[in-house]
């Protein structure tokens, strides 16, 4: 009996030394392996950046790499644990067509960064409206596009959202007019409105002078006419013009000689006769 618990205890010791060195063995693997990934991305991010290569190719080459060099990392993992390669890639194989069958979403969102690529509707740096998010294109990854809103909140986007759905892209143009609209009292004359909005908006900061600035009576409402007020700016200044017009039509409409844009009611007196038929009128 004796003999037999030597021999278990022997071989249990065996047992716990070959795994305890293939785990010890999976440690080193796995800190030196992700050191070196780190080392060979950030190489790669470097050596792209002296060549000033486009940003977005540049981020999309890196995050496949990355992605690429920890599976490999991964296999080399597993044949510490005897697994072997072959397998693995037979084992891989069948899951990847499993996942592709579950998740066919991931793939196609895979498929349309591809395509987000090499169509480029837009690039890193681009301010865009895609996939229902308005904000700056911050990266175009593998799987999803990251968006950094006005309000610096970064959004994860699916590229097959983006790709599938109507993309604005406010960056492809030089400028950018900004829309506006202000209300005037239907007293008030509209030539000289329109006049002392467009000399007030001309002092404006990095208002563009070509194209001019366009004010002219869009619609009219019970209080009087709107005026449609449209400035030109470049994309950098957007909000800063937009913010200042706002100001500047407040200013003018609010100085003489233009009065406030009131609603008018109008009052019909009835004689008593009147009145009464009416009432009668309306019981029946």
């Amino acid at each position: 009996m004796n003999l037999n618990l030597n021999a278990a205890w022997a071989t249990a010791q065996a047992l716990l030394m070959t795994v305890g060195l293939q785990v010890l063995g999976a440690i080193v693997i796995y800190v030196v392996g992700r050191w070196i990934i780190g080392f060979v991305v950030r190489l790669l991010q470097k050596a792209l950046n002296r060549q000033h290569f486009d940003p977005t190719l540049s981020r999309f080459l890196v995050s496949a790499l990355g992605v690429t060099l920890n599976i490999f990392l991964v296999v080399a993992i597993l044949g510490q644990f005897g697994v072997q390669t072959t397998s693995f890639a037979a084992l891989l194989a069948g899951a990847g067509l499993a996942i592709g069958a579950a998740w066919s979403g991931l793939l196609a969102n895979f498929a349309a960064g591809i395509f987000l690529i090499v169509l480029r509707p837009f690039k890193v740096g681009d301010f865009i409206n895609g996939g229902g998010v308005t904000g700056t294109v911050h990266e175009i990854g593998l799987f999803v596009t990251t968006i950094q809103t006005p309000d610096n909140i970064h959004t994860f986007v699916g590229n097959n959202k983006i790709l599938s759905d109507n993309v604005q892209n406010f960056s492809a143009s030089p400028y950018r007019r900004v829309e506006l609209t202000a209300q005037i009292s239907g007293d008030a004359d509209p030539h000289q409105a329109i006049a002392a909005i467009e000399r007030r908006i001309a002092t404006i900061p990095n208002v563009l002078q070509t194209p001019a600035p366009e004010v002219s009576i869009l619609s009219f409402t019970p209080v009087g006419p709107v005026l449609a007020v449209r400035p030109s700016c470049s994309n950098d200044h957007y909000w800063q013009v937009y913010f200042d017009t706002n100001m500047a039509i407040r200013d003018t409409l609010c100085a003489d000689p233009f009065p406030a844009p009131l609603p008018v009611y109008g009052i019909k007196q009835m004689s008593a006769a009147a009145a009464a038929s009416a009432a009668a009128a309306g019981s029946n």
